[in-house]
């Protein structure tokens, strides 16, 4: 059986897209990030709970600030990145579930009254988000550089607050030389998957 979407989009969202270690200049405009938003948003997460929030570093200050606290071997690429984003969970998410889960507002306060509940289900949803966000960001023609080789606690006090918790710094932006390591082995089919 073969799959709906057409070959290239296959190959542009999942056989030839790679993780990118260097951009060109090319900037990233809002209005990209925006399209990028617009397309991934429908992605589903638990009670459409929706906990991901996305801080654009933008400014030459912000990303100073940013860089200090990547680890060494991630900082030239931040530095030299069009766009780099933070993509945190927001413990506070629930607060929105009136209004984004319509048909049970009262799931608010049923499941995630408690702030452990609420982080581990931030923490997962924002997750899965964040993958939707990545492949996005290839649907716009651009390359994805997650990153988790950060100091979480000094990014978190430096552009969030407590209530958020950070997951990864992306790069984003139009590939450049050498942009890619070879790519890594994947575990196949029967490696993965088990029918009982």
């Amino acid at each position: 059986m073969s799959l709906a979407l057409d070959p290239a989009a296959q190959d542009l969202l999942f056989r030839e897209a790679r993780t990118a270690n260097a951009f060109t200049d090319e900037p990233v405009t809002d209005e990209q990030v925006q399209a990028i938003y617009d397309l991934v948003k429908y992605g589903p997460t638990a009670f459409n709970q929706t906990p991901l929030r996305i801080t654009l570093v933008r400014s030459p200050e912000a990303r100073e600030r940013l860089v200090r606290h990547m680890a060494e071997g991630n900082r030239p690429k931040t530095a030299a990145a069009p766009l780099v984003a933070i993509l945190s969970a927001d413990n506070e998410f629930h607060e929105e579930l009136p209004h984004l889960f319509p048909a049970m507002p009262q799931v608010k306060d049923l499941f995630f009254a408690e702030r452990p509940v609420r982080e581990n289900a931030a923490t997962l949803n924002a997750a899965l988000q964040a993958a939707y966000f990545i492949v996005g960001v290839r649907a716009a023609g651009l390359a994805a550089g997650p990153m988790t080789g950060f100091d979480f606690e000094g990014v978190r006090k430096e552009f969030l607050d407590d209530d958020h918790t950070p997951l990864m710094v992306l790069n984003i932006g139009r590939p450049g030389p050498d942009a890619w390591y070879p790519r890594s082995p994947r575990l196949e089919f029967d490696q993965v998957v088990t029918t009982v």
